[in-house]
Protein backbone atom coordinates (compact mmCIF):
# COMPACT_ATOMS: atom_id res chain seq x y z
CA UNK A 1 0.00 0.00 0.00
CA UNK A 2 1.33 3.31 -1.16
CA UNK A 3 1.94 5.59 2.14
CA UNK A 4 0.24 9.28 2.62
CA UNK A 5 3.15 11.54 2.78
CA UNK A 6 2.54 13.62 5.94
CA UNK A 7 1.88 17.12 5.09
CA UNK A 8 1.83 18.16 8.78
CA UNK A 9 3.25 21.94 9.89
CA UNK A 10 4.36 22.24 13.04
CA UNK A 11 3.50 25.02 14.90
CA UNK A 12 5.78 27.05 16.88
CA UNK A 13 6.45 26.64 20.40
CA UNK A 14 7.14 30.22 21.78
CA UNK A 15 4.93 32.82 21.67
CA UNK A 16 1.41 33.03 22.37
CA UNK A 17 -0.39 30.00 22.53
CA UNK A 18 -3.02 29.39 19.52
CA UNK A 19 -7.08 30.71 19.43
CA UNK A 20 -9.21 28.34 21.46
CA UNK A 21 -6.45 27.18 23.93
CA UNK A 22 -6.64 27.17 28.21
CA UNK A 23 -4.81 26.07 30.94
CA UNK A 24 -6.26 23.16 33.21
CA UNK A 25 -4.09 22.79 36.49
CA UNK A 26 -4.42 19.35 38.06
CA UNK A 27 -4.79 18.57 41.52
CA UNK A 28 -1.07 18.33 41.91
CA UNK A 29 -0.73 21.77 40.27
CA UNK A 30 0.72 21.22 36.83
CA UNK A 31 -0.12 23.35 34.24
CA UNK A 32 -1.80 21.41 30.99
CA UNK A 33 -2.39 23.09 27.75
CA UNK A 34 -5.60 22.33 25.89
CA UNK A 35 -7.28 23.84 22.62
CA UNK A 36 -10.72 23.54 21.82
CA UNK A 37 -11.43 23.33 18.04
CA UNK A 38 -14.75 22.68 15.83
CA UNK A 39 -18.31 24.00 14.98
CA UNK A 40 -18.96 24.83 18.80
CA UNK A 41 -15.30 25.12 20.41
CA UNK A 42 -13.01 26.99 17.42
CA UNK A 43 -11.93 29.99 19.66
CA UNK A 44 -14.35 29.13 22.27
CA UNK A 45 -13.56 28.85 25.72
CA UNK A 46 -14.12 25.11 26.71
CA UNK A 47 -16.99 23.90 28.95
CA UNK A 48 -20.17 22.74 27.81
CA UNK A 49 -20.77 24.54 24.42
CA UNK A 50 -24.15 21.88 23.34
CA UNK A 51 -22.29 20.36 20.52
CA UNK A 52 -23.58 16.48 20.46
CA UNK A 53 -19.92 14.73 21.27
CA UNK A 54 -17.19 15.74 21.81
CA UNK A 55 -13.58 13.93 20.45
CA UNK A 56 -10.62 14.08 23.06
CA UNK A 57 -7.63 13.61 21.46
CA UNK A 58 -4.41 11.92 23.85
CA UNK A 59 -0.95 12.29 21.97
CA UNK A 60 2.15 9.97 22.35
CA UNK A 61 5.07 10.19 23.46
CA UNK A 62 7.37 12.77 23.79
CA UNK A 63 4.95 14.53 20.92
CA UNK A 64 2.84 17.35 21.52
CA UNK A 65 -0.35 17.53 20.04
CA UNK A 66 0.12 18.85 17.04
CA UNK A 67 0.76 14.94 15.94
CA UNK A 68 -2.98 15.23 15.64
CA UNK A 69 -2.89 18.05 13.24
CA UNK A 70 -3.63 15.93 10.27
CA UNK A 71 -6.90 14.59 11.90
CA UNK A 72 -7.72 17.69 13.56
CA UNK A 73 -8.51 19.33 9.90
CA UNK A 74 -10.98 16.03 9.04
CA UNK A 75 -12.79 16.19 12.27
CA UNK A 76 -12.41 19.96 13.31
CA UNK A 77 -15.95 20.39 10.72
CA UNK A 78 -17.72 16.99 12.00
CA UNK A 79 -17.57 17.24 15.82
CA UNK A 80 -16.41 19.47 18.80
CA UNK A 81 -12.39 18.60 19.73
CA UNK A 82 -10.33 18.90 22.43
CA UNK A 83 -6.66 18.60 22.35
CA UNK A 84 -4.00 18.61 24.97
CA UNK A 85 -0.51 18.66 25.48
CA UNK A 86 0.41 15.85 28.19
CA UNK A 87 2.55 16.98 31.38
CA UNK A 88 6.12 18.13 30.40
CA UNK A 89 5.32 18.10 27.31
CA UNK A 90 4.51 20.81 24.56
CA UNK A 91 3.59 23.57 26.11
CA UNK A 92 2.09 22.19 29.44
CA UNK A 93 4.41 22.26 32.58
CA UNK A 94 7.53 20.46 33.96
CA UNK A 95 6.03 17.56 36.03
CA UNK A 96 8.55 16.24 38.94
CA UNK A 97 9.64 13.44 37.10
CA UNK A 98 8.41 10.85 40.31
CA UNK A 99 5.02 11.67 38.51
CA UNK A 100 6.00 10.72 34.97
CA UNK A 101 3.85 7.80 35.17
CA UNK A 102 0.86 6.16 32.71
CA UNK A 103 -1.06 6.20 36.04
CA UNK A 104 -0.67 9.97 36.33
CA UNK A 105 -1.08 11.24 32.93
CA UNK A 106 -4.44 8.87 33.27
CA UNK A 107 -5.35 11.17 36.47
CA UNK A 108 -4.26 14.03 34.31
CA UNK A 109 -6.86 13.11 31.33
CA UNK A 110 -10.01 12.68 33.74
CA UNK A 111 -9.15 15.96 35.37
CA UNK A 112 -9.10 18.10 31.50
CA UNK A 113 -12.55 16.50 31.15
CA UNK A 114 -13.93 17.47 34.22
CA UNK A 115 -12.62 20.74 33.42
CA UNK A 116 -13.63 21.20 29.60
CA UNK A 117 -16.00 18.59 28.75
CA UNK A 118 -17.99 18.67 32.02
CA UNK A 119 -21.38 17.06 29.79
CA UNK A 120 -21.85 15.30 26.84
CA UNK A 121 -20.98 12.18 25.12
CA UNK A 122 -17.44 11.86 24.69
CA UNK A 123 -14.84 9.97 22.21
CA UNK A 124 -11.68 9.51 23.60
CA UNK A 125 -8.71 8.81 21.11
CA UNK A 126 -5.08 7.83 22.09
CA UNK A 127 -2.02 7.58 20.14
CA UNK A 128 0.64 5.55 21.85
CA UNK A 129 1.62 6.84 25.52
CA UNK A 130 -2.05 8.73 24.85
CA UNK A 131 -3.76 5.52 24.46
CA UNK A 132 -2.20 4.03 27.58
CA UNK A 133 -3.50 7.12 29.48
CA UNK A 134 -7.17 6.26 28.18
CA UNK A 135 -6.80 2.81 29.26
CA UNK A 136 -5.34 4.01 33.24
CA UNK A 137 -8.54 6.55 32.79
CA UNK A 138 -10.60 3.13 32.55
CA UNK A 139 -9.44 1.58 35.41
CA UNK A 140 -9.28 4.85 38.02
CA UNK A 141 -13.03 5.88 37.10
CA UNK A 142 -14.92 3.13 35.29
CA UNK A 143 -18.23 4.82 35.70
CA UNK A 144 -17.52 7.27 32.99
CA UNK A 145 -17.89 4.70 30.54
CA UNK A 146 -20.97 3.91 28.84
CA UNK A 147 -22.23 7.09 30.05
CA UNK A 148 -20.17 9.96 29.41
CA UNK A 149 -17.37 8.28 27.78
CA UNK A 150 -19.15 6.63 24.81
CA UNK A 151 -16.37 5.67 22.42
CA UNK A 152 -12.85 5.19 22.32
CA UNK A 153 -10.10 5.31 19.19
CA UNK A 154 -7.05 3.38 20.56
CA UNK A 155 -3.67 3.99 17.90
CA UNK A 156 -0.70 1.96 17.73
CA UNK A 157 -1.02 1.41 21.87
CA UNK A 158 -0.56 -1.38 24.34
CA UNK A 159 -2.11 -2.14 27.51
CA UNK A 160 1.19 -3.56 28.99
CA UNK A 161 3.77 -6.22 28.31
CA UNK A 162 6.21 -3.88 26.36
CA UNK A 163 9.72 -5.25 28.33
CA UNK A 164 8.67 -8.54 29.79
CA UNK A 165 11.88 -9.95 29.24
CA UNK A 166 15.70 -9.30 28.60
CA UNK A 167 18.18 -7.65 30.45
CA UNK A 168 16.58 -4.09 30.58
CA UNK A 169 13.32 -5.39 32.19
CA UNK A 170 15.66 -7.69 34.99
CA UNK A 171 17.57 -4.21 35.44
CA UNK A 172 14.07 -2.06 36.00
CA UNK A 173 12.63 -5.08 38.14
CA UNK A 174 16.17 -5.59 39.79
CA UNK A 175 15.93 -1.38 40.63
CA UNK A 176 12.42 -1.90 41.83
CA UNK A 177 12.82 -4.10 44.51
CA UNK A 178 15.81 -2.28 45.83
CA UNK A 179 13.70 1.03 45.70
CA UNK A 180 16.42 2.55 43.49
CA UNK A 181 14.06 3.75 40.95
CA UNK A 182 12.92 6.99 43.12
CA UNK A 183 17.15 7.73 43.41
CA UNK A 184 17.21 7.48 39.61
CA UNK A 185 13.98 10.07 39.17
CA UNK A 186 15.68 12.36 42.03
CA UNK A 187 19.09 12.21 40.40
CA UNK A 188 17.01 12.99 37.15
CA UNK A 189 15.46 16.03 38.62
CA UNK A 190 18.54 17.34 40.13
CA UNK A 191 20.56 17.02 36.67
CA UNK A 192 17.29 18.13 34.58
CA UNK A 193 18.71 21.67 34.05
CA UNK A 194 22.58 20.25 32.97
CA UNK A 195 20.78 17.91 30.80
CA UNK A 196 18.80 20.35 28.68
CA UNK A 197 22.12 21.96 28.06
CA UNK A 198 23.33 19.02 26.21
CA UNK A 199 23.26 19.20 22.39
CA UNK A 200 21.47 16.24 21.70
CA UNK A 201 18.09 17.48 19.82
CA UNK A 202 18.73 17.29 15.39
CA UNK A 203 21.59 14.83 15.78
CA UNK A 204 22.17 11.91 12.57
CA UNK A 205 21.88 9.38 15.20
CA UNK A 206 18.55 10.48 17.00
CA UNK A 207 17.05 10.29 13.14
CA UNK A 208 18.53 6.95 12.33
CA UNK A 209 16.60 6.33 15.71
CA UNK A 210 13.40 7.73 14.72
CA UNK A 211 13.44 6.07 11.15
CA UNK A 212 13.91 2.82 12.57
CA UNK A 213 11.70 2.72 15.36
CA UNK A 214 9.08 5.19 13.91
CA UNK A 215 8.56 4.40 10.25
CA UNK A 216 7.46 1.08 8.46
CA UNK A 217 9.42 -0.69 5.79
CA UNK A 218 8.47 2.19 2.80
CA UNK A 219 6.91 4.78 4.32
CA UNK A 220 9.65 7.00 5.67
CA UNK A 221 11.09 9.67 3.49
CA UNK A 222 13.62 12.36 4.58
CA UNK A 223 11.64 15.06 4.97
CA UNK A 224 8.74 13.16 7.23
CA UNK A 225 11.95 11.85 9.23
CA UNK A 226 13.11 14.90 10.19
CA UNK A 227 9.52 16.19 10.85
CA UNK A 228 8.99 13.48 13.12
CA UNK A 229 12.23 14.37 14.42
CA UNK A 230 11.30 17.99 15.41
CA UNK A 231 8.54 17.06 17.04
CA UNK A 232 10.04 14.33 19.36
CA UNK A 233 13.12 16.09 20.49
CA UNK A 234 10.71 19.02 21.52
CA UNK A 235 10.29 17.56 24.63
CA UNK A 236 12.87 17.91 26.95
CA UNK A 237 14.95 14.98 27.76
CA UNK A 238 15.01 14.18 31.20
CA UNK A 239 11.02 14.41 30.66
CA UNK A 240 11.66 11.56 28.28
CA UNK A 241 14.15 9.70 30.12
CA UNK A 242 11.57 9.65 33.27
CA UNK A 243 8.11 8.59 31.34
CA UNK A 244 10.59 5.62 29.58
CA UNK A 245 10.66 3.98 33.17
CA UNK A 246 7.06 3.38 33.66
CA UNK A 247 6.34 1.68 30.04
CA UNK A 248 8.78 -1.14 30.99
CA UNK A 249 6.23 -2.23 33.40
CA UNK A 250 3.16 -0.91 32.22
CA UNK A 251 0.12 -2.77 32.74
CA UNK A 252 -3.14 -1.94 32.08
CA UNK A 253 -4.98 -5.47 31.37
CA UNK A 254 -7.52 -4.74 33.91
CA UNK A 255 -9.19 -1.69 31.47
CA UNK A 256 -9.83 -3.70 28.49
CA UNK A 257 -13.36 -5.37 30.59
CA UNK A 258 -14.23 -1.25 31.28
CA UNK A 259 -14.19 -0.40 27.28
CA UNK A 260 -15.96 -3.66 26.35
CA UNK A 261 -19.46 -1.29 27.30
CA UNK A 262 -18.49 1.00 24.38
CA UNK A 263 -18.07 1.04 20.72
CA UNK A 264 -13.90 0.73 20.66
CA UNK A 265 -11.56 1.07 17.31
CA UNK A 266 -7.90 -0.51 17.43
CA UNK A 267 -5.40 0.07 15.09
CA UNK A 268 -1.94 -1.88 14.76
CA UNK A 269 0.79 -1.27 12.30
CA UNK A 270 2.29 -4.43 11.17
CA UNK A 271 5.29 -2.75 11.14
CA UNK A 272 5.58 -0.49 14.70
CA UNK A 273 8.66 -1.99 16.50
CA UNK A 274 7.57 0.33 19.58
CA UNK A 275 4.39 -0.79 20.06
CA UNK A 276 3.88 -4.21 17.96
CA UNK A 277 0.68 -5.23 16.48
CA UNK A 278 0.57 -8.06 18.90
CA UNK A 279 -0.71 -5.58 21.50
CA UNK A 280 -3.21 -4.34 19.25
CA UNK A 281 -4.31 -7.67 18.79
CA UNK A 282 -4.45 -8.26 22.50
CA UNK A 283 -6.10 -5.40 23.12
CA UNK A 284 -8.93 -6.00 20.52
CA UNK A 285 -9.02 -9.90 22.06
CA UNK A 286 -9.67 -8.48 25.53
CA UNK A 287 -12.53 -6.48 24.34
CA UNK A 288 -14.22 -8.83 22.04
CA UNK A 289 -17.08 -8.09 20.07
CA UNK A 290 -17.38 -4.30 20.62
CA UNK A 291 -14.41 -3.96 18.93
CA UNK A 292 -12.97 -3.49 15.40
CA UNK A 293 -9.62 -4.02 14.52
CA UNK A 294 -7.78 -2.30 11.79
CA UNK A 295 -3.67 -4.23 10.79
CA UNK A 296 -2.09 -1.30 8.73
CA UNK A 297 0.09 -3.21 6.58
CA UNK A 298 3.97 -1.66 5.90
CA UNK A 299 3.37 0.91 8.39
CA UNK A 300 5.10 2.02 10.93
CA UNK A 301 4.22 3.23 14.66
CA UNK A 302 3.73 7.46 13.13
CA UNK A 303 0.87 5.22 11.09
CA UNK A 304 -1.37 8.30 12.13
CA UNK A 305 1.23 10.50 10.19
CA UNK A 306 2.09 7.80 6.92
CA UNK A 307 -1.38 5.75 6.79
CA UNK A 308 -3.34 9.26 6.57
CA UNK A 309 -6.22 8.15 4.56
CA UNK A 310 -6.55 4.57 6.81
CA UNK A 311 -6.73 5.74 9.92
CA UNK A 312 -8.87 8.62 8.98
CA UNK A 313 -11.41 6.31 7.78
CA UNK A 314 -10.86 4.09 10.75
CA UNK A 315 -11.92 7.43 13.02
CA UNK A 316 -15.02 8.08 10.12
CA UNK A 317 -16.18 4.76 10.95
CA UNK A 318 -15.91 4.30 14.45
CA UNK A 319 -17.92 8.16 14.58
CA UNK A 320 -20.42 6.39 12.69
CA UNK A 321 -21.14 3.79 14.85
CA UNK A 322 -21.02 6.34 17.93
CA UNK A 323 -23.48 8.34 16.67
CA UNK A 324 -25.73 5.77 15.71
CA UNK A 325 -25.54 4.33 19.31
CA UNK A 326 -25.96 8.07 20.71
CA UNK A 327 -29.07 8.83 18.65
CA UNK A 328 -30.74 5.16 20.07
CA UNK A 329 -29.56 6.13 23.63
CA UNK A 330 -31.43 9.43 23.21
Amino acid sequence: MPSDPPLLTLPPLDGPPPPGSRTVTTDDCVDLHVEVDGPAGGGGAGGDTGAPLTVVLCHGFTARLAEWQLQRETLRDRVRLVLWDQRGHGRSGWTPLTKATIDRTGRDLGQVLDAVVPTGPVVLAGHSMGGMSILALARQRPELFGSRVVGAFLLATSAGGLVDTGPLAFLVKLGRRLGLLSLYLWLLQRLAPRLERLPWRGRFAGRRAIRRLLFGKDDADRRSVRMVQELLEATPLPVTMAFYATFLDHDESAALPVLQRIPVTVVAATHDRLTPAAHGRRIAEGIGTGCELVVVPGAGHSVNLTRRTVVDQAFSDLLDRVEGDVRKAG
